[in-house]
């Protein structure tokens, strides 16, 4: 596709090493150690080519640079390993449950829930058997929120009672497998520690320039909540400049969702970018503006501002990716060689995984390089089909007046600025598309109104926001040595939050006026596999090709690929058709069922109480979309459920649905309960104080006794036991997730 690789030989240098990753990240247990591996093809490289370089045939450097391809491959397969920590001979992994207490530093953010505060620790050291042993690891610990309780500092040693558990699978169908995204950040256990667990005994931070980064962005954030007043506008001011969404409610979150603008939201590449270019624009209007030392200037300044942000903003990962793409941008500019923007982004994708291969797994990191190739090759080849400006430059004639022609001049720059803002929004969106549908599992068609307005508005705000915090560092230092002068100062400030508070309104206003006036545009509840997004992705490449070469040869590829995908698709639903299931979700505190019949179902809670809009969007509809539902009913109760339900006693109720019988149990069984043989289950609801021998007597013991997340963890470990030594199976969807039974093809 027009990449000539002699000017981006780093993307012959990625591409191996992104490979090997893969290989790694799909087949990496059953490989040995690599790292004899990568040192021996190294040297076989290096004598290959070393004997290539004295033979006059081509076919010798072919074979060194396959050789360079292998040993690159086997490297990022080797790096991959290396970077797992639970391969480690002293991985909290290999101590079990045997941990008594363990010595953890907390590494990472403090994310403020309604309830909880949530961080990240890493082990250093763990007690077995009464003795303290060296160890590593990390755990996602979440903390009750009590009056007088502070939130986590990054930096502090905290000595904890317990044992950590290894983090959890997805508890039900469909659902986000947050155990790998865990496992990606090399986090293997979790824990819920209460306040009497946990003692604080010194503050050491793994990284003191991580720490007085983190501690800046904190001031900054204060100072937006000082002069921004209205809840929401701090929220996303705070969100806009400095990354930190902590106070952004769920209701905006998903209003910028649905109108695809949550990259707003996200400190990364707009926000670097804005910086960049404002930079090079001020620099490009200084004087005597040649040599090689204003290069080298230039460069200096840029690397500076850049990186002095990625700080304020707390060297976030999101940030670092995008100054560290930024900083390679800046130093090829600043050699003034002819620049590759394809070896650019090659270079630092290379370095980025070396320093870390998992972050290859990262959305934000898949996304952003993704986009930016996609803008580099597309935008100016959309641009092209349209040039407004000549256009109305055309329209200019000799006898209007000169208020007429002015208009057509900037009506044509107004519609040139519009056009290659499209162009840059369809750009972004045709790489990123295939990979839209597989995490978010949606496309909103109201992409390019949006961002069309709330982008620039957002642009504009950012710059003020940032000159709000630069005006009040300066009142700051002022007030230092003149108080009296500052206070007078504070006025300046205070009017620039009032613009900026204005501007983060207008942007916000108009996403949610978007989200109400295209509330079809919308299109939710799409499910791809991860062979249909690469048969996506390749379609759109092979179409690409077929436009650059103009050879019918790509189209034919693509048509046939489209073709397997239809396939793949009707395949799926031809499978799912004739299936029923029967689901006993695992939802906390709740009792929920779901009896699905093809891409139907009827969800019900046992409780009667309506499931919240955040269980349903977590537990329930992810499973729905892997399924293709087309109607999924909620019932608070049985009442309206076309499911037939009989509440045969107080504490018993008996249902049926497609021959199968469910029973149940909230309550104590009479002694006169008539016997209900040919269950499918026996679900035990709210502690429900029965005996094995009651069970035993009404239902038998060959359907399996299920305990719903109603009861209480206690409750179960009493019973679990008692239940098997009657010889019941039983299933707590607590700890072994959502209990599910399939019949039909």
């Amino acid at each position: 596709m027009e990449i000539k690789w002699a000017s981006a030989a780093a993307v012959r240098l990625v591409l191996p090493l992104i490979l090997g990753i893969l290989l790694y990240l799909y087949a990496g247990q059953m490989l040995p150690d690599l790292r004899w591996w990568v040192a021996g093809l190294a040297a076989l490289y290096l004598i290959g080519q070393l004997w290539a370089a004295r033979q006059p045939t081509p076919g010798a450097t072919d074979a060194a640079g396959l050789l360079a391809v292998l040993t690159l491959g086997v490297a990022g397969a080797a790096l991959t390993q290396q970077a797992t920590e639970s391969r480690n001979a002293n991985h909290l992994y290999q101590f079990g449950n045997r941990v008594e207490y363990y010595r953890a530093v907390v590494d990472d953010y403090t994310v403020v829930r309604p309830a909880t505060y949530a961080t990240t620790v890493r082990v250093s050291a763990v007690r077995v058997a009464g003795r303290w042993r060296p160890a590593l690891g990390g755990i996602r610990v979440s903390i009750p929120r009590e009056e007088g309780l502070t939130a986590p500092h990054y930096g502090d040693v905290w000595i904890v009672r317990g044992t950590p558990a290894p983090s959890k699978a997805p508890l039900n169908p469909g659902e986000f497998d947050y155990r790998r995204y865990l496992q990606y950040h090399q986090v293997y256990h979790q824990q819920f520690i209460h306040p009497d667990q946990y003692l604080q005994v010194a503050t050491r931070p793994p990284s003191l320039l991580r720490a007085a980064a983190m501690r800046a962005a904190r001031v900054l954030d204060g100072v937006f909540r000082q002069y921004v007043h209205a809840k929401r506008e701090y929220a996303l001011a705070s969100a806009l400049v400095l990354g930190i969404k902590d106070e952004v409610d769920q209701e905006t979150k998903q209003a910028y969702a649905n109108t695809g603008t949550t990259h707003i939201m996200a400190v990364s590449g707009l926000q670097v970018g804005l910086l960049f270019g404002a930079v090079t624009w001020l620099l490009g209007r200084v004087p005597g503006r040649r040599g090689p030392w204003f290069r080298l200037v230039t460069a200096l300044l840029g690397l500076g501002v850049i990186w002095s942000y990625a700080f304020l903003t707390g060297l976030s990962a999101s940030v670092l990716r995008a100054a560290v793409m930024f900083s390679f941008l800046i130093v090829g500019r600043a050699t003034s060689r002819q620049i590759s923007m394809y070896n650019l982004l090659a270079v630092a994708a290379f370095c980025l995984l070396c320093y870390d291969p998992y972050l290859l797994c990262d959305v934000g990191f898949q996304l952003s390089f993704l986009a930016v190739l996609s803008i580099v090759y597309l935008q100016p080849r959309i641009v092209s089909w349209w040039n407004p400006k000549a256009q109305f430059l055309n329209k200019q004639r000799p006898w209007q007046s000169k208020p007429v022609q002015k208009s057509w001049q900037w009506l044509g720059v107004f519609l040139q600025y519009v056009w290659s803002a499209t162009a840059l929004s369809l750009a972004a969106q045709v790489a990123t598309f295939p990979l839209g549908l597989y995490y978010f599992h949606q496309f909103p068609l109201s992409f390019l109104a949006s961002n069309l307005i709330a982008v620039p508005i957002s642009s504009i705000a950012v710059y003020v926001g940032l000159g709000l915090l630069t005006l009040k560092g300066v009142v700051t230092l002022v007030g230092v040595v003149l108080p009296g002068v500052a206070r007078v100062l504070d006025y300046g400030p205070q009017s620039v939050a009032y613009v900026f508070e204005m501007l983060i309104r207008w942007f916000n206003q108009y996403i949610f006026w978007i989200g109400r006036v295209m509330p079809g545009a919308l299109i939710s509840g799409i499910h791809v596999t991860t062979l249909q997004v690469w048969l996506i992705g390749t379609v759109l490449l092979l179409l690409l090709v077929f436009f650059a070469r103009k050879q019918l040869t790509w189209l034919a590829l693509a048509c046939t690929l489209v073709g397997v995908f239809a396939g793949s698709r009707v395949w799926a639903a031809y499978q799912l058709a004739p299936t029923q299931e029967l689901i006993i979700y695992s939802i906390p505190r709740r009792s929920v069922v779901g009896f699905w019949q093809g891409a139907a179902a009827e969800i019900v809670t046992v409780d009667s109480l309506p499931l919240t809009e955040t269980e349903r969007t977590y537990r329930i509809v992810p499973g729905s979309i892997r399924r293709d539902a087309r109607r999924v009913s909620y019932r608070p109760g049985w009442q309206a459920c076309p499911v037939p339900a009989v509440v045969a006693e107080p504490g018993l109720t008996l249902a049926a649905w497609q021959n199968r019988k469910l029973a149940f149990v909230s309550g104590p069984l009479s002694a006169a309960t008539a016997p209900v043989p040919g269950l499918t289950a026996v679900v035990l609801r709210r502690n429900a104080r029965v005996q094995p021998g009651q069970l035993a007597a009404v239902f038998g013991t060959s359907a399996p006794v299920v305990f719903d997340s109603s009861c209480k963890s206690w409750y179960v470990l009493r019973q679990d036991s008692l239940l098997r030594s009657a010889g019941f199976r039983t299933h707590d969807v607590t700890l072994q997730g959502a209990f599910v039974v399939s019949w039909g093809r």
